[in-house]
């Protein structure tokens, strides 16, 4: 079962964009997941090492990098299951053309937001990959590699919102249908 299946028989470029964006979003979900599990091994190796007096001396590092990673890499799947926190004061009140409009004002500039600092992001891991830079630990981590993981999570997320916007512009249906069997449906 997947949810990138045609909706409500709506096809086309703006369907096939909504639904590509809407792949990309699961597979940067899957990635944070991996992260995740990494940690968790990462942090019962630290354990067992620990009770015979050893240690990777890289945990706190590891874990630091990894909570970043999967922060990142999970939000284009989030928003698109309103799984993010949103202060809908105004929004929850209007129904329509007119929540639509104030819907797509609030995308285009969460859109402004986060595209420029993706791209701030990323000029900063392009900068730690010319120069070489390492982190200060033992492990001597290249800093690009952290840095330019939360620069695609946030060019995912900045994707997903733009594919949000088309939405509520063209009145399109979402990627995961309402009343889906989903834990973390999207109910707009």
């Amino acid at each position: 079962m997947s949810d990138t299946h045609d909706i409500a028989g709506q096809t086309g470029p703006a369907m096939l964009f909504q639904r590509c964006v809407f792949a990309l979003s699961q597979a940067a979900a899957v990635v944070a997941a991996v992260l995740v599990v990494g940690m968790v091994l990462h942090i019962l190796l630290e354990i067992g090492l620990r009770l015979v007096d050893r240690s990777t001396f890289v945990l706190d590092e590891m874990v630091g990098y990894a909570i970043a990673g999967a922060t990142f890499m999970s939000l284009g799947y989030a928003f698109e299951h309103c799984a993010l926190v949103r202060v809908g004061l105004l929004v929850d009140r209007l129904s329509g053309r007119a929540r639509r409009a104030l819907e797509t004002l609030c995308g285009v500039a969460t859109l402004a937001v986060t595209s420029q600092i993706a791209w701030v992001i990323a000029k900063t891991a392009m900068r730690s990959f010319e120069r070489g830079r390492t982190s200060s630990s033992i492990a001597e981590i290249p800093l690009w590699i952290p840095e330019a993981v939360c620069a695609l999570g946030l060019g995912i997320f900045s994707l997903q919102v733009f594919a949000w916007i088309l939405r509520q512009i063209f009145d399109l249906p979402g990627p995961v249908p309402p009343g889906s069997d989903d834990p973390l449906q999207n109910d707009l």
